[in-house]
């Protein structure tokens, strides 16, 4: 079964993918996304590959007969992809030359501008989950990238709440937000010529960072060559910030936030930036999220933001000390 069931009580759509109960939890030594195979090239950087168990298709089945006036379903149409970020099992993003990562950027440039022409495509949606604590089943290093036909409600949130500050204010939201940290200081991590990233005021993770265009560019589509080149480098030191700040692989999702396609035109409020969700809150210790979390959308932090980005800046900056020894 595949098929979109909409929830009356959030107006928003819910995917039901009984077919993704089948996926493998590979073990390390069996992987269909290193060379040798069969069902990726043999050399490759990095790679795009349709997913073998989408919750989204470009050809999905008729939805199940269980509509009502009430209940809605809808075929779950759209397309699941793989990027593969290397062809080396045992490495990490972190752990990838700037120059590599730059290949990585390009290749989700080149996904959004393709999946963006299909009409029925409404979001775009680039994100990464990261260890076993997120419940990562394939080891081998990849993100994944979801072609929606609906807008999720997170984003649309976001997008309401920027559509409201631009007609109060005349400004972008997050290019607020980003003058506001970057008056603060305390809880900016690093930065490059074109990006910024801090742990922004009211996240909900104690390791939450963000990285955010600091020119108001609403999506990946529209960055020059220099500007994918410093996400490449605030990419890698930002997550290898994290690597360095507990000594371990620090598990994360991360979610690359950008407009929406084939709709209302977003671009005048709506602004890039990359949205961390790190469940680490020490070493050896999980932030989870409870009943007042799930049930009622009311997160808590249980560290002082202004705290953890101390920690983390630190981790960073001896990333970056790293980088230009070997620069």
């Amino acid at each position: 079964m595949a098929e979109l069931r909409y929830n009356p009580l959030l107006r928003d759509w819910t995917m039901v993918a009984s077919n993704r109960q089948n996926r493998p939890n590979m073990p390390k030594t069996d992987c269909p996304f290193c060379p040798g195979s069969g069902k990726v090239p043999d050399h490759y950087d990095v790679y795009q590959y349709d997913n073998d168990f989408p919750a989204l298709s470009p050809t999905p089945p008729t939805p199940d007969d269980v509509a009502t006036g009430l209940y809605k379903v809808a075929p779950a149409y759209g397309k699941c992809e793989v990027v593969l970020y290397s062809s080396d099992h045992n490495t990490t993003l972190p752990q990838l030359p700037v120059s590599h990562i730059r290949k990585l950027v390009d290749l989700w440039q080149e996904r959004f501008v393709e999946l963006s022409r299909d009409p029925k495509h409404k979001y775009i949606f680039i994100f990464e989950n990261r260890g076993p604590e997120v419940g990562v089943t394939m080891p081998h290093p990849h993100g994944q990238i979801y072609a929606y036909p609906y807008v999720p409600q997170k984003i649309r949130v976001e997008l309401e709440s920027s559509k409201i500050h631009h007609e109060e204010t005349g400004h972008c939201l997050v290019c607020d937000i980003n003058a506001e940290e970057v008056a603060f200081e305390k809880r900016v991590l690093c930065e490059t010529k074109h990006f910024i990233s801090y742990i922004p005021f009211f996240t909900d993770y104690p390791y939450g960072a963000f990285i955010a265009a600091k020119s108001h560019k609403p999506s990946i589509a529209e960055f020059t060559d220099e500007e994918k080149d410093d996400l490449a480098t605030i990419l890698k030191q930002v997550t290898g910030g994290m690597d360095q700040l507990f000594h371990r692989e620090f598990p994360y999702m991360m979610a690359v936030h950008q407009h929406p396609v084939n709709g209302e035109d977003a671009s005048q409020y709506y602004h890039f930036h990359i949205e961390f969700y790190p469940p680490l809150r020490a070493a050896d210790r999980i932030k989870y999220l409870a009943s007042s979390e799930t049930g009622a959308w009311a997160p808590c932090n249980p560290l002082a933001v202004e705290n953890t980005a101390v920690e983390l800046r630190a981790a960073i900056s001896k990333v970056r000390e790293e980088m230009d020894r070997n620069a």
